[in-house]
């Protein structure tokens, strides 16, 4: 456990460069056959819940949520070998009531409601601190989060269904 710690926190710290918060987010869109290197899901069928991880050399892996998203990030040798964290030069995430792609980092992301995602119990991403209390409180939700505080057992525990 220690270790996917470490390993989770030396592959974010390489993550975030100043391009990811720079600005407008922009993301190249997913195509019709792109799948979650997690789940294997057709991540265009959900382009409110995309989320994207885009390397130096302009390849994108896209997710059918942030909770896919962030297991890729725990251990994305896993998932895609030959792809280093070093080379990740952006990660975002799509707004839940704007449905832009938004930077990951910059992200309050909501649990425990009932609003499900494409995999079932997700982390909500929404722009800002207010948007996130307001949503929590219109849908029942548990728990708001920064990035960093998302960690490998919360999100085995969405997968369970035990943050309800």
């Amino acid at each position: 456990m220690i270790r996917r710690r470490l390993a989770l926190a030396l592959a974010l710290s390489v993550l975030f460069l100043p391009t990811a918060w720079a600005g407008e987010v922009v993301v190249p869109p997913p195509k019709p056959d792109s799948v979650c290197p997690v789940c294997g899901m057709f991540v265009a069928k959900y382009p409110e819940w995309i989320a994207t991880v885009v390397y130096a050399d302009g390849h994108a892996h896209y997710f059918d949520g942030a909770k896919d998203m962030f297991k890729f990030l725990a251990d994305p040798k896993r998932y895609v070998p030959g792809h280093k964290p070093e080379d990740v030069r952006m990660v975002a995430v799509t707004d839940y009531y704007t449905v832009e792609p938004m930077a990951a980092r910059a992200a309050w992301y909501v649990i425990g409601s009932d609003i499900l995602g494409p995999m079932g119990h997700e982390l909500v991403p929404l722009a800002s601190e207010a948007e996130a209390k307001d949503f929590l409180r219109d849908h029942q939700g548990k728990t708001i989060l920064r990035f960093e505080q998302v960690t490998p057992g919360l999100l085995d525990k969405l997968d369970r269904g035990q943050v309800k």
